[in-house]
């Protein structure tokens, strides 16, 4: 099923308390422009008292874009979660994933909590579910550029659907062996959680192919585009 309302309202966030990626501003500008081309209103902020419930009650789903460290109040841990577990959509871009380890919600929501990467370099990502929305598009075996991240656990469980995974055998210093997740999505309570570890450099944000990688999981998580359609 998917909501007959379009996708109107994205939250994107972009603190880093940690390490943070140059190329966060490259991020910003490709979701503003596809908020322009598709429709819906983008709003970016790195003001953790932007998480309120009033706040949340407007969006359509909210993004973390390479945030890193601990970046929420306790109060914004609060109303995000409730957000979520009500109906809310929920996307993280790359190192989304090295964010708020202390606490134990986003662990869940997230699916997956960053280990550590190889340098830079070409791979082939593997995609294993082509009728996901975010995938769709894009070919079986897919050459890209990135940083490959390692997770402390797989996500791969009941209740998480992989999108794609990392050929290992195709680039320097894999460390999860031959089930290497990249992409996923899930239902966490009422609400969606996509998360993409792609996204390190600012060229990627100027592909079609990610570009459409990235609208695609923000229409599921949004809640618009959840099936085959």
């Amino acid at each position: 099923m998917s909501r007959t309302a379009p996708l109107s309202d994205v939250l994107v966030f972009t603190r880093t308390t940690a390490y943070r990626h140059n190329s966060i501003p490259a991020g910003r500008a490709a979701l503003r422009e596809l908020g322009e081309e598709h429709g819906f209103a983008v709003e970016t902020s790195e003001d953790p008292s932007v998480f309120t419930d009033a706040s949340l009650a407007r969006r359509g789903a909210v993004v973390f874009l390479s945030t890193s460290g601990e970046v929420l109040t306790p109060d914004g841990q609060r109303a995000l979660r409730q957000w979520i577990l009500a109906d809310g959509g929920f996307m993280g871009i790359h190192s989304a994933a090295c964010t708020e380890y202390d606490w134990p919600f986003y662990g869940e929501l997230l699916g997956a909590r960053f280990a550590g990467h190889p340098e830079f370099q070409p791979g082939t990502v593997l995609v294993e579910d082509r009728g996901h929305p975010a995938t769709r598009h894009l070919p079986p075996r897919w050459d890209w550029h990135d940083e490959w991240y390692d997770f402390r656990s797989n996500p791969r469980r009941p209740g998480v659907r992989v999108l794609a995974t990392v050929d290992e055998s195709g680039y320097e210093g894999g460390g999860m062996g031959t089930d290497h997740p990249l992409v996923w999505c899930k239902e966490s309570g009422a609400g969606r959680s996509f998360y993409t570890s792609l996204g390190h450099a600012d060229g990627a944000y100027r592909d079609p192919a990610f570009r459409g990688h990235l609208l695609g999981g923000l229409r599921w998580a949004a809640g618009w585009s959840r099936d085959d359609d």
